[in-house]
């Protein structure tokens, strides 16, 4: 191990007072998924590190929503063990089918028995990986951190628990120099009690790279190789948990699962640590698109949490949220809503309704145009086939010159659907309304 007596903040690459370069080295590295990949969840610990505490019921609804979301591919969601509120939120999920509950700690004995008394089979541990954490924040010389950190994994191990060791900041580490010699110690502690220590690779800052040329210790496939290929760590024993600060957290995370790490960690809608980390529903779907397989998975569920943030945690997503947002899939454009009339396969990832339980919707405002609101009746009204109303008709045609009335009077805001029902009865009579999501 180096052990330098001033931190090597690896300026080159972390300038702090620019944007961080990116840089490349010639050759790529090649795929290597794994044969299984899986997720798992940090909503209730960095995800409640960005939001105010969840209450016990909280958890538990959004641990049932994780179970029916996830199903086996979810498999392991953590909990803070430091509370009373934290044990007994840790109590009831685990009564419950689901994704294994697992806790965290620091490194440090003082941890230990909270986390002993939970009955988890599984622990994080804080193991800060870069200079920046062990020199400037800890105060601490590498060897003195790495020993601390053995003494606690090897005190864990005869607790009876598996270790997963948290490697904070590891894409501003010295990987040569610290981290290598760091992780081949407790690898070895593990075989010799023979217990696979699990390593989480945390892109603490989220400066990391998904592209195949980028160079360590940001680029992402290679950092995941160092720990496969030269470290010799099983897929199985790597998690990757990624953070949003330059927007490349999920694709992050799916790099990492295509160059050789099995799990992937994430958080419902993002939720965590200042920017969030991988949001857990956008993992979802991309693990089916990878694998092909939604076995025992229910991706509706995504709706389900989306309305049960903004009706109960008063936490609505933003508007144009993907996935869950109220307005992902509406459009008021009027040249879009024309191609929705003819098929709405033209401006939709996907059959939204049927995968999310969200019809297509469009909100009616100054530039929906006719076609606009000939699709806004037909989709409200449940109208199919023959019964469904061209953008000429005249009862359209009447609809949008209301429509210009208003905004030609300085309205500035969109049409309700209460306003659009008001306005859809008056010209076309008794016609039923149906129940649809707007």
């Amino acid at each position: 191990m180096v052990d330098p007596e001033e931190p090597n903040l690896l300026r080159a690459d972390f300038p702090y007072t620019r944007i961080p370069p990116v840089r490349f080295d010639p050759d790529g590295v090649p795929q290597a998924r794994p044969a299984a990949i899986w997720i798992t969840d940090t909503t209730f610990r960095d995800g409640q590190q960005a939001r105010a505490p969840y209450t016990v019921d909280q958890i538990v609804h959004l641990y049932d929503l994780l179970a029916q979301l996830g199903g086996p591919v979810i498999r392991q969601t953590e909990l803070f063990a430091y509370t009373a509120l934290d044990r007994e939120a840790i109590s009831a999920c685990q009564q419950r089918p689901g994704p294994e509950v697992t806790t965290w700690m620091r490194a440090s004995l003082d941890d230990l028995p909270a986390v002993q008394a939970t009955g988890v089979k599984e622990t994080g541990i804080l193991v800060s990986a870069s200079d920046y954490h062990v020199y400037l924040k800890m105060k601490r010389t590498r060897r003195q951190a790495a020993d601390d950190y053995a003494s606690v994994v090897h005190a864990v191990i005869d607790a009876g628990l598996r270790p997963r060791c948290h490697l904070e900041d590891l894409t501003r580490a010295d990987l040569d120099g610290f981290v290598a010699p760091l992780v081949t110690s407790l690898l070895e502690l593990g075989r010799t009690a023979g217990v696979p220590v699990k390593f989480r690779l945390c892109d603490t800052m989220g400066f990391g790279l998904p592209w195949a040329e980028a160079s360590l210790p940001r680029g992402v496939p290679r950092l995941v190789q160092f720990f496969t290929k030269t470290l010799g760590v099983p897929p199985e024993q790597l998690e990757w948990h990624g953070h949003n600060d330059f927007h490349r957290a999920e694709v992050n995370t799916v790099a990492a699962w295509l160059y050789g790490c099995a799990a992937a960690n994430g958080s419902l809608f993002g939720f965590g640590e200042r920017t969030g980390n991988p949001p857990l529903e956008a993992l979802v779907i991309d693990y089916v698109g990878l694998t092909g397989d939604s076995t025992g998975l229910d991706t509706t569920a995504i709706t389900r949490a989306a309305e049960y943030f903004r009706d109960v945690l008063r936490t609505p997503l933003a508007a144009n949220y993907p996935f869950a947002g109220a307005g992902f899939n509406v459009t008021s454009a009027g040249v879009h809503a024309d191609g929705l009339l003819k098929n709405e396969e033209i401006y939709n990832i996907f059959d939204t309704t049927r995968i999310l339980d969200r019809p297509l919707g469009i909100t009616v405002n100054d530039r929906s145009g006719l076609a606009g609101i000939a699709y806004w009746i037909n989709t409200r009204m449940g109208w199919r086939g023959a019964q469904q109303v061209r953008k000429d008709d005249p009862r359209v045609v009447a609809i949008h010159r209301e429509v210009e009335r208003q905004y030609a009077a300085s309205r500035t805001t969109g049409f309700s659907p209460d306003e659009m029902e008001a306005l859809t009865r008056f010209h076309f009579g008794n016609a039923p309304a149906t129940t649809t999501r707007s």
